[in-house]
């Protein structure tokens, strides 16, 4: 929601930050390539920014429309729309980057 506090946004970003660059640490250990660490970190601080402007585009919704919960099957958690509506944005944005072999190329050094 809006009110989510900076630290909240923050404490998310480097979570995901980390996320990539410990994926980066793994994939050079069992496979031959060598993770591009700064472009991984760079991938990692957008996919923060996308999922949080997910949340918050579900939000929006939500109160466009003057309803409380997408659903009631997690009663007091938004529904089952409010668990996914930040996955749905990155996973579209992973599509997008994952899709062009020349963005792909940035994240490994060869």
């Amino acid at each position: 929601s809006p009110n989510k506090t900076v630290e909240g946004a923050v404490g998310g970003a480097v979570f995901c930050i980390a996320a990539y660059v410990l994926y980066g640490v793994i994939i050079s250990a069992f496979f031959d390539v060598r993770a591009n660490f700064a472009a991984l970190a760079a991938a990692g601080c957008i996919s923060s920014l996308v999922s949080q402007m997910g949340d918050l585009c579900a939000s929006k919704i939500k109160r466009h429309y003057n309803i409380k919960d997408f659903g009631t099957l997690l009663p007091g958690h938004g529904g089952i729309m409010d668990r996914f509506d930040s996955i749905l944005a990155v996973a579209l944005f992973l599509l997008i980057i994952t899709s062009r072999p020349d963005i792909v190329a940035l994240f490994a050094v060869q």
